[in-house]
């Protein structure tokens, strides 16, 4: 299959330049030339199959024709290592809970298959490959974790600093071996536009042999469908499920998107934002404007300029009407949603974290004005990786600490500080990297 950039139809790479390459040098995005549906054969047996199966089936209809079915089987399963279930707070209120991988985050998903993919398109290439990301929370953490110690491989998080919990920093900051950490000052918007202008520097990627683990890359996309067609399947027959998804950089938006575009029936998609609302505000005036990102407790929802949200535009084919008629949006305050932690620890005796209470919140007003809705809320980070906000609102030591995040509390946290500054980032690269 051929994948084409955003900003350029006829620009057309192939599988292997689209992931490790990650993104166009027009600075567009990649998409396949072709989305694939899934047939009547996967849709009439899709409740009884299992969460692997379901993944490799959507997989192979993304990737089959380059990478062989026993390697891209190994792929799937080595991913979905652990399960992603939903849970039933009351009737039509659903949470399906995507923290039960190694970092406790939904990016879980997204990161193993991509390394893993990765691993087997450079299988027998003895250049080392560097992994850029940029990561407003969860994404670094999944990254390091994936990637950590594999061979042929160095990784390069980028996080700004203080905007982080510390737990998630430890994440990034404490593995060492293969990982770097650099601790920018300015906010997730600034880290990511460092990421994007060191791919477009085609001197940099190219001696650096760069990749990026955003969700930029297709590769972190494909996967996180998988969940959602696992999710939908675990409801009564001929329930259509609306999907609540707490939003930053709307990858896992778009993954939903896909989802639906291989043939899964969704009544509709709700994009649940904290004060960074450019999307919620695009969907309602038709008026898309990037702006500086906001600092709120849901920090891993700041994100003033969403990167896919031109993956999105495509799937509409740029239309706004079109859009809107499949996602709505809604953003809340850090006060709303603090009140919703305790809320949904009051009425359900369930502890959700400031990323899932913007859901949920989202959640409950949609029902309210569609009732009889099935809503799926995607809680995409364990609350116990929130202390500061879950302490404040529940009482310290209300939560659970599972043991391989308690593990990090002690370690020493190891990372650069640098300006949000261009050239000093690209000098930095020369002097440690190039």
């Amino acid at each position: 299959m051929k994948y084409h950039s955003t900003s350029n139809p006829s620009h057309q790479v192939d599988l292997k330049e689209a992931i490790l390459r990650s993104l166009p040098p027009d600075n567009g995005l990649y998409m396949p030339n072709e989305l694939p549906v899934l047939g009547r054969d996967f849709w009439t047996i899709w409740r009884e199959l299992t969460f692997q199966e379901i993944g490799f089936a959507v997989a192979e209809a993304f990737f089959g024709e380059d990478v062989p079915a026993p390697e891209l089987r190994d792929i799937v399963e080595g991913t979905l290592a652990f399960d992603a279930p939903l849970v039933t707070l009351a009737p039509g209120d659903h949470i399906l809970e995507l923290f039960h991988g190694p970092t406790l985050a939904f990016k879980d998903f997204g990161a193993r298959f991509m390394a893993r993919l990765m691993a087997h398109l450079t299988r027998g290439e003895d250049r080392l490959l560097t992994v850029l990301v940029a990561t407003s929370g969860d994404t670094g953490g999944a990254v390091a974790s994936a990637f950590h110690n594999v061979p042929g491989t160095r990784v390069i998080i980028l996080y700004p600093k203080g905007k982080v919990s510390g737990l998630q920093e430890k994440q990034l900051t404490a593995l060492g071996g293969n990982i770097t950490a650099l601790e920018i000052d300015g906010t997730f918007d600034d880290c990511q536009a460092l990421v994007k202008k060191a791919f477009l520097d085609r001197e940099v990627a190219e001696r650096m042999n760069l990749t990026s683990a955003n969700s930029i890359n297709l590769s972190r996309l494909v996967p996180q469908s998988f969940y959602y067609i696992h999710s939908a399947r675990q409801l009564p027959e001929g329930v259509k499920p609306t999907f609540v998804i707490p939003s930053g950089n709307f990858g896992n938006l778009t993954a939903g998107l896909l989802a639906k575009q291989v043939g899964l029936p969704v009544e509709h998609f709700l994009a649940a934002t904290n004060r960074n609302d450019v999307v919620p505000e695009y969907l309602k005036k038709g008026e898309y404007t990037p702006r500086p990102s906001i600092a709120t407790i849901s920090n891993a929802m700041d994100v003033g300029a969403p990167s896919n949200f031109v993956r999105m535009q495509a799937l509409f084919g740029n239309s706004w009407q079109k859009m809107r008629e499949s996602v709505s949006g809604i953003s809340f305050s850090d006060g709303e949603t603090r009140a919703a932690v305790r809320e949904v620890k009051s009425l359900f005796n369930y502890e959700i974290d400031p990323h899932g209470a913007v859901g949920w919140l989202a959640a409950r007003n949609y029902r309210a004005a569609h009732p009889g809705s099935a809503t799926i809320t995607l809680e995409t980070a364990h609350p116990a990786k929130f202390p500061d906000v879950m302490d404040a609102e529940l009482g310290v030591g209300k939560v659970d600490i599972p043991e391989r995040l308690a593990v990090l509390a002690d370690q020493e946290k190891v990372a650069t500080e640098l300006p949000k500054d261009w050239e000093t980032f690209r000098a930095w690269l020369g002097d440690n990297v190039i």
